[in-house]
């Protein structure tokens, strides 16, 4: 049994400015190049708990909710929420600020899935997760509803064993 880790120690920020060559024609990053920094951003979490190789499973729902302009600095801050027997939940949020002007917004959330893999692209084991903080606790337990969602719509779960999420719509 591999040894459990804490939350903390494999919390990421990354940071980036947002270049002329990142945009679109409305001088706002574009899409891709925002979800390509959030995929590294979430793999080196995953890696820094796992200490392994990781690929990337899945990503949840990514919502854009406020323009990142030409300029802006993005900063990315990402942190396993659970590890499951080869793979680890990363919850990543995502600001954008106007140094001059002296804002900064939330601008994305999402869920990653990593799994963790040897030198032959198989899944290995990792070690699990004791989260400490009450909004650790919630990511944690709350990671078990969003796995099945996951695995239901992906169809490798029946939805009649989707426990957790019948759970949610049980009333007593």
């Amino acid at each position: 049994m591999l040894k459990p880790k804490h939350p903390h120690q494999s919390e990421v920020t990354m940071t980036e400015m947002v270049l002329p060559n990142d945009t679109n024609t409305l001088n706002n990053l574009m899409g891709g190049r925002l979800l390509h920094w959030m995929d590294i951003c979430a793999a080196i979490s995953a890696q820094k708990h796992s200490n392994r190789i990781v690929v990337t499973a899945s990503v949840d729902n990514v919502s854009f909710t406020e323009p990142i302009r030409l300029g802006n600095i993005v900063t990315m801050r990402a942190k396993v929420t659970r590890a499951f027997s080869s793979s680890m939940e990363v919850f990543l949020e995502v600001w954008a600020e106007d140094i001059p002007a002296g804002e900064r917004v939330s601008t994305n959330r999402a869920f990653y899935t990593f799994v963790a893999v040897d030198q032959n692209g198989r899944p290995i084991e990792v070690p699990a997760l004791e989260p400490e903080t009450d909004e650790e606790k919630d990511l944690h337990l709350s990671a078990l509803r969003r796995r099945q969602l996951r695995l239901v719509l992906a169809g490798r779960l029946n939805a009649a064993d989707a426990t957790e999420l019948k759970a949610l719509f049980q009333v007593s």
